[in-house]
């Protein structure tokens, strides 16, 4: 699916035009998974929807979205490049995601972010109603551990 947001990009859910060198790139120094090997990044791409923010045929920005495509999704590995940040493409990545979602008529939605609150909210995510009912585990530095002289 190839959505023309605006004069400057186009949003695709083709993966043979992700520039996995890119994303990866991003995520490895990223605060929600800061280190994380290609190898895992490849394959949460493989299971997942993805999303490419695309500005003369250069990509500038990624969302990915795990899911069942019927009852579940949950977005995340979201960024706008910095360089191409406060031009409203993540606003239109979010539009077309979320646009998207609500076609599989999904009964919920998660994400987790720490300090995009105010854009995911214009889209329709709010905190947990329940957030008692929600448990997780959480490895924290996971891909840090194993790594020479750091076990």
């Amino acid at each position: 699916m190839e959505h023309q947001a605006s004069e400057d990009i186009v949003i695709s859910s083709d993966k043979s035009l992700l520039d996995l060198d890119r994303i990866h790139a991003v995520l490895a120094s990223a605060y929600w998974c800061k280190g994380i090997p290609r190898e895992v990044v490849e394959r949460a791409i493989q299971g997942s929807l993805c999303f490419g923010v695309y500005k003369a045929g250069a990509q500038i920005g990624f969302a990915r979205v795990i899911t069942d495509h019927a009852t579940f999704a949950y977005l995340a590995d979201v960024f706008i490049v910095e360089e191409e940040k406060q031009r409203g493409y993540g606003k239109a990545l979010i539009a077309h995601v979320t646009e998207a979602l609500g076609r599989l008529r999904l009964r919920r939605t998660l994400l987790a972010t720490a300090d995009a609150h105010g854009l995911y909210r214009q889209y329709g995510f709010s905190p947990l109603e329940k957030p008692d009912n929600f448990m997780e585990i959480n490895v924290k530095n996971i891909y840090e551990q194993g790594k020479a002289g750091t076990s």
